[in-house]
């Protein structure tokens, strides 16, 4: 019962092994993790004759410690097989979780957080191991039903109003060049400071340009402009059979003609051409029910449970490290020992 880590140095193997997997998504690539800046990318391999689970992961230092934790990358990530994980037999899940335990304590990782992808199986294996954590519900529109009778699912008032958007001077297209990016990135981070986003949500022009030109198949920017301005823009993923938009963004000058529902129906679209057969909308923030989950639940009723995996390895030293943070708020955040300090303003 033993596994093996790929780093992020060895693209090539890291590569293959997803693209072996039976289903996968953008944010399992090494592409991806190539630009992550937040923790040192692994990719644990559990395999037995010719069945393999892996595991992305960021490695983080706590506090110069020499004790670690691990995490994921922003998206949803989680564990990924070359067979679903409900056709994979109990004794085979079982050495999987008695080898990933092993490798939690022999590498002294006290804890792990990941968020899971709605589209893969992965309870099956994370209920195994325990540390499923619920994260509300995600949103998302079946592209396999005829596009009549996904627009007539939308809210009325949405219907109406994406009608007359596509009346509205507007258009749509792939951006294809450096100055789109820099424009669209300038229009993101303006974005972020309007509504008051935390760092993480922040990202520059070289992120973008990575980003954009790793994988031009399973990442692509597409832009709304009025004449010769650019009014609305966003970065898809398309990986597998899920599309989905990543990181999206509006001028502010046009917040409420209400672009983004334009280029949401748009990206519908977009997905059928490629064959898609799920747009993933995503939930709200941090899994409320929020004006942001509202938005998207205006264009389908279809959810799916959204869920995290909270697996603490070490109770004794967590809970240790959650004491010297010393901080009283309760509040919904793993590892407790790196809840955000509170902002004095």
């Amino acid at each position: 019962m033993s596994y093996h880590l790929i780093s992020i140095r060895q693209s090539a193997q890291w590569i293959a092994c997803v693209q072996a997997a039976v289903n996968y998504d953008f944010y399992h690539t090494w592409h991806y993790h190539a630009l992550e800046k937040n923790g040192e990318p692994l990719l644990f391999v559990y395999e037995e004759a010719d069945i393999f689970i892996a595991l992305p992961l960021l490695k983080r230092e706590i506090n110069n410690s020499g004790l670690f934790d691990l995490t994921s990358v922003y998206g949803y990530s989680g564990p990924i097989s070359n067979l679903k994980f409900k056709d994979i037999n109990d004794q085979f899940l079982e050495n999987f979780k008695q080898s990933f335990l092993n490798f939690m304590k022999t590498e002294r990782y006290i804890c792990l957080f990941s968020r899971l992808n709605p589209f893969i199986d992965q309870k099956v294996l994370i209920e195994k191991i325990g540390g499923l954590s619920d994260n509300g519900k995600t949103v998302y529109m079946d592209l396999s039903i005829p596009i009549e009778e996904q627009r007539a699912n939308y809210e009325k008032r949405l219907g109406r109003q994406i009608r007359q958007l596509r009346k509205m001077p507007y258009h749509i297209k792939e951006a294809s060049t450096d100055e789109e990016i820099r424009l669209f990135t300038a229009m993101y981070t303006e974005n972020m400071l309007r509504l008051g986003a935390g760092k993480r949500y922040f990202y520059g022009e070289t992120y973008f340009k990575e980003l954009l030109s790793g994988n031009k198949e399973e990442c692509k920017l597409i832009v709304v402009y009025h004449a010769e301005e650019m009014i609305c823009g966003a970065v898809i993923m398309c990986a597998g059979n899920v599309i989905r938009n990543h990181l999206s963004a509006t001028a502010n000058d046009y917040v409420h003609y209400s672009p983004s529902k334009l280029l949401t129906d748009e990206i519908s679209v977009i997905g059928r051409q490629l064959g898609k057969q799920y747009f993933h909308l995503g939930g709200g923030l941090e899994g409320k029910e929020d004006s942001l989950f509202k938005f998207k639940y205006s264009f389908s009723r279809l959810l799916l449970e959204d869920n995290t995996w909270r697996f603490v390895s070490d109770h004794l030293v967590y809970n240790d490290l959650v004491k010297e943070r010393n901080d009283s708020r309760n509040i919904n955040y793993f590892p407790l020992y790196r809840v955000p300090a509170l902002s004095i303003k």
